[in-house]
């Protein structure tokens, strides 16, 4: 017989809350900039940093880093970090995430939203070529985890919007089980950080554009 109340197994990891942060249009308007994104993302990946070793790292000099540690900062993307050392100003990623909704408005939102989008697919084209460069020397079993598909299936608006929806939900729950990214335990374990991307959209020259259907 079946145990109604079955205790979970000692692999399993408990669900936690993702923090995330959903940039209001002038937050959205900062962060549209290829380095801060970086600088973001290394924040959240590594944890803590200085201004000065993050331009070490993104080949910039210090003042450059620094002014746009204070836009994250300002927009609520960053914080101080608490750090033995009082010489050097740390800083941490506030948020693991940040989600930005896709505008149904027109004008200065559209505008902000693909401008954001743009500089989000020049920092993930680059990342997507550096994995390449270096799948050869991946390990087996990280090779085996790649993937670098596109599928093309015919649908509705409703249906294409429920299945994004439904992915980036199963994505969220891996996110949900997984520990909190930056912590330094990760470094010495089977556990690295794993990429997730994903692009949906109809597929280009499909569908008319706005001046077509405004055509009487």
């Amino acid at each position: 017989m079946r145990d109604p109340n079955p205790k979970p197994s000692a692999d399993a990891v408990a669900s936690r809350t993702v923090s995330r942060v959903v940039p209001e249009p002038t937050a959205l308007k900062a962060l549209a900039h290829p380095v801060r994104l970086r600088m973001l993302g290394m924040l959240r990946i590594d944890g803590p940093a200085t201004a000065t070793q993050l331009a070490a790292r993104l080949g910039l000099n210090s003042g450059a880093t620094s002014y746009h540690l204070r836009q994250l900062a300002q927009y609520g993307f960053i914080e101080e970090a608490p750090h033995a050392s009082r010489r050097d100003r740390w800083w941490r990623a506030s948020h693991e995430l940040t989600s930005v909704p896709p505008s149904e408005a027109e004008g200065e939102a559209l505008d902000l939203d693909l401008a954001f989008n743009q500089a989000a697919l020049s920092l993930q084209v680059g990342q997507m070529q550096q994995a390449l460069e270096e799948y050869a020397e991946l390990p087996a079993e990280w090779r085996k985890a790649t993937a670098a598909d596109d599928i093309i299936i015919p649908m509705t608006a409703a249906q294409a919007e429920a299945l994004t929806k439904r992915l980036t939900d199963i994505i969220l729950e891996a996110m949900r089980a997984a520990p909190p990214l930056g912590e330094a335990a990760h470094r010495n374990s089977d556990i690295v950080p794993f990429y997730v991307m994903l692009h949906a959209f109809p597929f280009p020259g499909r569908l008319p554009h706005r001046e077509a259907e405004d055509e009487p």
